[in-house]
């Protein structure tokens, strides 16, 4: 066989049963990302426009100059998608998890300090929503650094998870050295998983970038909310379908300046109703994901 960094073997046919809590056939968590305000822009001090995840089209960049419709686009996130998110959750009395910029929520405090008192959990997104592959180790662990203390100073908790997006080769070994308890950067299972780091074991619970709604954005497949809804509850039944005898977990993924447009909430609110129609659902926060698998499936040993 040959011999690969890659893990492309998994859990194979069989995946552990992870007895989510009260026997659920699903573990869903429902993450609002925040990034507005931390994204490329020349007034960070960047040489070039954001150019991703908004309502147009992706392309190359213009560099040294302000792209003043993309930084209003991002804007809206923060001065009104973010309400409207908050309020579809907790209206259904659902706690999603926030992945957190650093930049982002320094900037706009009366967000971090509404997703604390939503009872959110917080997972480091970054102290910059940037491409980290583009900058030093250094940097790149004084940003994980900067992310962190942000975050505890503005809400009261600390991150027990990380999730760059935009990652290095470096992002995870970084996240352990700050004593983060797990990360998401990893598209690859329905289910937790540990990998080593150096001499440890590092839990991983992944992310979708499936079940997201960035598939919205301008040239991306899912232009509508109805398309976006259709495909969160395909996703949401074949998975309670097979939690039968199989659970898994499954994470929707959101974005203030996207989700949070009239348009595309109406798709996240029907697909809520949906879930909530069904028992045997655990909705939880990523936190609670991790602290279960951690407890239920113990890290292996340390390697010699």
């Amino acid at each position: 066989m040959i011999s690969s960094p890659r893990d492309l073997v998994g859990y194979g046919s069989e995946p552990p049963h992870p007895q989510w809590p009260n026997r659920a056939r699903l573990a869903l968590n429902v993450v609002v990302n925040y990034e507005e305000g931390a994204e490329y822009t020349l007034l960070n001090g960047d040489d070039r426009p954001e150019t991703i995840l908004s309502e147009v089209g992706s392309g190359a960049p213009a560099m040294g100059t302000r792209d003043l419709a993309m930084e209003s686009m991002y804007d809206y996130g923060g001065r009104a998608g973010v309400w409207r998110l908050l309020r579809a959750l907790t209206d259904r009395g659902i706690v999603p998890t926030c992945y957190a910029i650093g930049l982002a929520f320094e900037q706009n405090p009366r967000v971090a300090e509404a997703f604390a008192k939503a009872g959110c959990d917080f997972v480091g997104h970054g102290w910059r929503w940037i491409d980290y592959a583009r900058v030093s180790i250094d940097e790149e662990r004084d940003h994980i650094g900067r992310c962190l203390e942000t975050i505890e100073r503005l809400t009261g908790e600390r991150p027990a998870g990380w999730y760059t997006g935009r990652m290095s080769l470096d992002t995870r070994r970084l996240a352990v050295e700050h004593g983060i308890l797990y990360d998401s950067d990893a598209y690859c299972d329905d289910l937790p998983f540990w990998t080593p780091v150096g001499r440890t074991s590092h839990l991983v619970v992944p992310h979708a970038f499936d079940t997201n709604d960035s598939r919205m954005a301008r040239n991306q497949d899912l232009a509508a909310g109805s398309d976006f809804f259709d495909y969160l509850r395909d996703s949401f039944d074949v998975l309670y379908a097979e939690g039968l005898t199989a659970p898994k977990m499954m994470t929707v993924s959101l974005h203030c300046r996207l989700a949070g447009r009239p348009g595309r909430i109406a798709a996240l609110t029907r697909f809520l109703e949906h879930v909530l129609a069904h028992d045997r659902v655990w909705i939880c926060r990523r936190i609670e994901i991790a602290r279960h698998w951690r407890a239920t499936f113990p890290p292996p040993a340390e390697t010699p």
